[in-house]
């Protein structure tokens, strides 16, 4: 099956008044769309998102030996085949209608990213059983899942973490933008922004159970600070793909100043409107190590449960090694900002 293929079958059974599975994904029909997949408000963020990256161009480059280049990445302990992996997603089914239990959902994304041998990731859901069925699905892979858990209240934060713990994960993270989540500001356990204090309290408590920890919704200098100097082991530059709070900058806009204090001291991933490999390629010119992408992958296994997202990863990895080639990047070691304009 072809992504074309896959496209056209996730359209049969995705609520077309939650996505509209557009040829392109950059938001240019769905502003408002929550719940869906849309960008909050206007849209803006998230159209800014996706033309943050178009606005920036690549240096071609012939005259070289890079014929064969490799796009493999060694992150968190793992040797990943690319660097990409699925964004989390929490409660797909309502973003989406489907079809999909959360089970059903985030045992694909686990199936079909092992199989693309990069990592997987699983999004937080409001209560403990919903969540819990996501973890259930790890099933011995835990060192290539990656779980996020939202900023809730100590106790619904400190059981879900406790279960992250026993299946085995080596990295957990939080997407501290979810305070922006309105639906979620509303629920019985709510989430809440919380201040340097906390987050310190949460890498200690991670840290002492031997895990890495990912501080997710870096848009600032001044928060990323704050994120190194509590203790993260990675910063991932995101607005939560434009879904927190109308008219952010573009990931790709704050990503280049982040990456140049703060890559000595954290990882430095980002997610937010990449489409492409050549979007990687950029991404990685400005300084991250790492991509995240959501809402097409998440498509991709909508459309194809066993090979969709699998497929839409070859894809990319293979635009990645032909802009690579191109450009005359041997490796990722050899990407520079001398590849991007």
């Amino acid at each position: 099956m072809n992504e074309n293929e896959i496209l056209n079958n996730a359209r049969k059974v995705i609520d077309s008044s939650k996505c509209k599975v557009c040829p392109v994904c950059n938001g240019a029909v769905c502003g408002g769309m929550i719940p869906g997949m849309g960008g909050i408000g206007t849209g803006a963020a998230f159209r800014n998102n996706y033309e943050a990256w178009t606005k920036r161009n690549l240096v071609m480059s012939v005259l070289h030996d890079a014929n064969d280049p490799d796009c493999s990445l060694n992150i968190f302990g793992q040797e990943i085949s690319l660097p990409v992996m699925i964004a989390p997603i929490g409660d797909i089914a309502s973003q989406i209608n489907g079809g999909l239990s959360i089970a059903q959902y985030t045992r694909a994304v686990i199936d079909n990213c092992m199989a693309a041998q990069t990592f997987a990731s699983i999004g937080d859901l409001i209560g403990f059983e919903p969540f819990k069925s996501a973890i259930d699905q790890i099933k011995g892979r835990a060192h290539r899942v990656l779980p996020f858990i939202k900023t809730w209240d100590d106790e619904e934060f400190f059981r879900k973490l406790e279960i992250v713990k026993e299946a085995g994960c080596r990295v957990v993270g939080t997407d501290v933008d979810s305070a922006g989540l309105t639906g979620l500001r509303k629920s019985p356990v709510h989430v809440s922004v919380w201040d340097e204090r906390k987050l310190k309290s949460i890498v200690h408590r991670v840290h002492g159970f031997q895990m890495k920890y990912i501080v997710k919704g870096i848009m600032s200098l001044e928060d990323a600070q704050r994120a190194v100097d509590c203790g993260a082991d990675a910063i991932l530059v995101s607005n939560h793909g434009g879904r927190v709070l109308d008219f952010t900058q573009g990931s790709a806009d704050v990503l280049e100043k982040i990456a140049d204090k703060f890559s000595k001291h954290a990882e430095i991933l980002v997610d937010g409107g990449i489409r492409t490999g050549a979007d990687v390629l950029k991404a990685l010119a400005l300084g991250a190590k790492m991509c995240l992408i959501c809402r097409p992958a998440a498509i991709s296994v909508h459309g194809d449960q066993l090979n969709g997202l699998k497929i839409y990863f070859e894809n990319i990895r293979q635009e990645l090694l032909h802009a690579m080639r191109m450009t005359g990047c041997r490796n990722l070691e050899s990407v520079s900002k001398k590849v991007i304009v």
